[in-house]
Formats: structure tokens, sequence, C-alpha cells
């Protein structure tokens, strides 16, 4: 026998289902601490040490986020294949 439910929930209906915590306001300040750093007005060592506060992987995870943030703003200029 097999048995499918739809359940229609927005994202915020199915987190309080399932009794996730609201990191609504966690994540606007990240993002807005992003958006300060790509305008100059954090530091990017800053942002890093955040992140790397917060990354579960270490120091491969905020290398990762490093190179993507380089890439965004410019920073990392060419890479050589």
């Amino acid at each position: 026998m097999k048995l499918t439910v739809n359940v229609d929930l927005t994202p915020e209906e199915a987190r309080r289902a399932m009794g996730l915590p609201d990191l609504t306001p966690l994540h606007d300040r990240y993002v807005t601490s992003l958006l300060e750093a790509m305008n100059g007005q954090v530091r990017p060592e800053l942002l890093e040490n955040l992140m790397r506060s917060w990354s579960p992987m270490g120091d491969a995870s905020v290398a990762l986020w490093r190179q993507v943030f380089d890439q965004a703003t410019g920073a990392g200029g060419k890479s050589g294949s």
C-alpha cells in the first residue's frame, strides 16, 4: 500500500509546524552586514571572523566563502584554469 499526503504550507507555516526557531532577525542582520561589507562600510576581516565562528567545517568552509566573496566583489582577480 502506498499513501501520499500533500501539505500546502508556506515556508513560515512549515517552520512553525516543525517547531523550528524564527531566524529572520539573524538573517536580516547577516544580510545587512554583507551589504555593508560590499559597500566598504565593514572590514572584510570582521565578516570573515564572524563566518569562521559560524562555519561547521572550520577553515575549509571559510576558504570557500572567502573565494565566493572575493569573486562577488571582484577582489579575487582572474583565476587560472
